[in-house]
């Protein structure tokens, strides 16, 4: 099949690659503001250059993954919809909320198929802990830990745009849980603070932070997140029940030192960026939007899927703000 990228990026470069080495993906056109990027990609990857993001919607492809900046997704989403060529998003739908909801009616009801970019529903230890939760193995679930932190914190005009560490690092934390527990949230409670980088604080954003959610049958779930953790990227989870617990991520480039005696775990060298710890990842997120492309399968995380993360983010943002519990509803009615 025939693949557009729109945004070659960090992400989208990394996607192109991936797909270069797709069997299900024949040719890739691709477009970015920046000629150099695109020029590079046609390079690298053997890629059609079209100069605009109409340009590659025209150019008989079968799908497009769109990279651009979030402040396009929007436009670029509906553009696609409305040319009837299935859609890969990078996360999130769109800047605000208010925005997501207008995309989500947008696409409702259409026969186009939209997948977003949450590449955790893909990792293989993520998957096989959903299938446990699934299978019963742990019982009720009481206690679920999960954890999302970054070696060094990104730069200022990242940070100034990205609508805060909730909105942008913590939302694959909201999402999982969703996806790995299949319940949803009713209320958080969020704290933050810096102790690092001075442009976070400037920015109005916090560099370390902690959520209390609770879910809709009663589970705790506890969530850390922090731009700084010298030791690499650490992204676990842990799922306590009556009967059984598990974890995902302890593996031996985990980036924790134990100081137990005689103790040699983790014995590998730390994970040191967030496309290390999961290539496997997003190789199969991008096999599995071929599929979607083929009409073999639905989006396996929709629009409405990637709107409750955010609905997560937007109360936790709230809940630091105001230093109170918040309730989902309360956001969503808003």
């Amino acid at each position: 099949m025939r693949i557009g990228i729109l945004g070659l990026g960090r992400i989208g470069a990394f996607h192109a690659e991936t797909l270069s080495g797709l069997d299900a993906v024949d040719s890739l056109v691709v477009a970015d503001p920046f000629a150099e990027a695109a020029k590079s990609a046609a390079e690298r990857f053997g890629a059609e250059v079209a100069d605009s993001p109409e340009a590659v919607l025209a150019a008989g492809i079968d799908g497009v993954v769109i990279a651009a900046a979030t402040d396009a997704h929007p436009g670029l989403v509906l553009a696609a919809v409305d040319a009837g060529v299935p859609v890969f998003c990078e996360k999130p739908v769109a800047r605000t909320m208010a925005e997501g909801v207008a995309v989500l009616r947008a696409v409702e009801g259409r026969d186009v198929p939209v997948q977003i970019g949450y590449n955790r529903r893909f990792d293989a230890g993520f998957t096989a802990a959903r299938d446990a939760v699934l299978a019963g193995e742990l019982g009720k679930l009481h206690t679920v830990r999960s954890t999302t932190l970054d070696p060094a914190p990104p730069p200022a005009a990242y940070v100034a745009a990205s609508g805060g560490i909730f909105r942008d690092c913590s939302v694959h934390d909201f999402d999982i849980i969703r996806w790995v527990t299949g319940r949803e949230v009713t209320e958080v409670y969020a704290v933050g603070g810096n102790r690092g980088a001075r442009y976070i604080a400037e920015a109005g954003d916090a560099d370390t932070t902690g959520a209390l959610l609770t879910l809709d049958d009663g589970t705790i779930a506890v969530i850390s997140n922090s731009r700084h953790n010298g030791r690499g990227h650490d992204v676990r989870m842990e799922l306590h029940g009556f009967e059984d617990s598990i974890a995902v991520g302890l593996e031996d480039k985990l980036p924790l030192r134990s100081v137990e005696p005689g103790v040699t775990f983790p014995a590998g060298t730390p994970h040191d960026f967030f496309m290390d710890r999961f290539t496997a990842a997003y190789r199969a997120e991008l096999s599995a939007f071929t599929e979607v492309v083929a009409g073999s399968r639905p989006s396996p995380c929709t629009v409405a899927d990637a709107l409750e993360a955010g609905w997560i983010a937007e109360a936790c943002t709230l809940s630091l703000r105001e230093h109170r519990p918040v309730r989902i509803e309360e956001v969503r009615a808003a």
